[in-house]
């Protein structure tokens, strides 16, 4: 099973200071064993991708010796209703990666069930928006040079091997993509140095520089890469906050005095010190996580129709995070995506069980929640209603 993958079976490997003092302070190797990654992707898998996803550059993309390859040499142009594309040639792919390109394919979780469910469950673990990209490779080249990333990662070898060189972090700790030097230098020593294998799983922080390369044969591994809050996201959700003080809204005193502009800018420090008094980290993370988005799902004919679910269809919450229940009055209030839903306090239960097991049938939510099917059919059409739950008829 694939959506335990992080919350469960790495946990068990590393340790539960994983999120508490690892996570991206430290570099992390794993042995997770071959058989447990395998469901993730296999190569028939990714050839039927390929095969039913028209896809194209940039996402999916070839690199050789640290430069793009070109589009030309392994796409044609072509149409599909009306709109310009570029169709991927297999022969020209085959070749291209016969000579030492590698294959990078962003967002695998937006294609491949498996994936998604393991991604999902890293969102759930690092409560951060995740992606996962594939990298393959034969032979000895490499794709890209020594660098860095700008999100933190844990790379999932799925087959074959690949030599890996983790520097750690360079000339300037904690970089991010919208930075203000982007000249910053790899140390010159090396954290880790090994052979990548199948079911070993490596948890690179954001800035480690690290050095990737061919090991001979074929190379197949996931990066899932996610992008942690900081202090910078923390003040600009204060300086947004400002609009709503007059006083931070009117015009800078340029033509006073010395004195009077010093009592401007001591007062607008006052105010920004009042908002981050008001909106510490905690009202900022969990206003986060109501914004945290949920995964693009259709439940048809359910939602068009509302026909009722029998007891023995499965019933699937589509909140990645588990929402915060509020009562609120004789109301129970949750939030996902920024949008906020209010429920009479009597279907609490029926919330509070979904939200924990993610997956049942009406009867086992009737069941956990201590009440009738009815009742959770019929809440269970509500949340369809409201994209918070898909329906799965039982199979035959």
């Amino acid at each position: 099973m694939t959506d335990r993958l992080f919350t469960r079976t790495l946990r068990d490997a590393v340790g539960e200071d994983l999120l508490t003092t690892r996570l991206s302070q430290e570099f992390v190797f794993a042995d997770l064993g071959a058989e447990t990654v395998e469901p993730l992707l296999t190569f028939d898998a990714l050839s039927d991708i390929l095969s039913t996803h028209q896809l194209e550059p940039p996402r999916l993309r070839l690199h050789r010796a640290g430069r793009p390859v070109p589009v030309a040499d392994y796409t044609d142009p072509g149409e599909a209703s009306g709109a310009a594309r570029r169709l991927v040639r297999p022969e020209a792919l085959y070749r291209q990666l016969r000579e030492g390109a590698s294959l990078v394919l962003d967002g695998v979780d937006r294609l491949h069930p498996p994936v998604r469910a393991a991604t999902d469950d890293l969102m759930r673990l690092v409560r951060e928006r995740a992606q996962v990209n594939l990298y393959l490779i034969w032979g000895d080249s490499h794709g890209f040079d020594t660098h860095w990333d700008d999100h933190d990662t844990f790379v999932v070898q799925l087959a074959g091997t690949k030599k890996w060189q983790v520097h750690g972090q360079g000339t300037r700790p904690y970089p991010m993509k919208a930075d203000t030097d982007h000249t910053h230098r790899a140390p010159d020593t090396t954290v880790w140095e090994g052979v990548l294998r199948p079911g070993q799983v490596l948890h690179v922080p954001r800035g480690w520089w690290h050095t990737v390369t061919g090991n001979g044969d074929v190379s197949m591994h996931l990066t899932f890469g996610f992008t942690r809050a900081t202090g910078i996201d923390w003040a600009h959700s204060l300086l947004g906050r400002l609009q709503d003080v007059e006083f931070a809204r009117t015009d800078l005193p340029r033509f006073a005095s010395a004195e009077e502009r010093r009592k401007h800018r001591h007062e607008l420090v006052r105010h920004l010190v009042d908002l981050a008094e008001q909106h510490g980290l905690d009202s900022f993370l969990a206003e986060r996580d109501e914004r945290f988005p949920r995964r693009q799902s259709f439940a048809l004919p359910w939602a068009v129709d509302g026909s009722a679910p029998g007891p023995d269809t499965t019933v699937e919450f589509t909140p990645i995070l588990p929402p915060a229940l509020v009562r609120d009055g004789t109301k129970i209030a949750l939030a996902v995506s920024g949008r906020r839903y209010t429920f009479p306090c009597a279907a609490e239960p029926l919330l509070a069980a979904l939200s924990e097991a993610r997956v049942l049938t009406v009867a086992e939510l009737a069941e956990r929640a201590g009440t009738d099917q009815d009742t959770a059919a019929a809440l269970v059409r509500v949340l369809v209603r409201h994209q918070l739950a898909l329906l799965r008829r039982p199979s035959t």
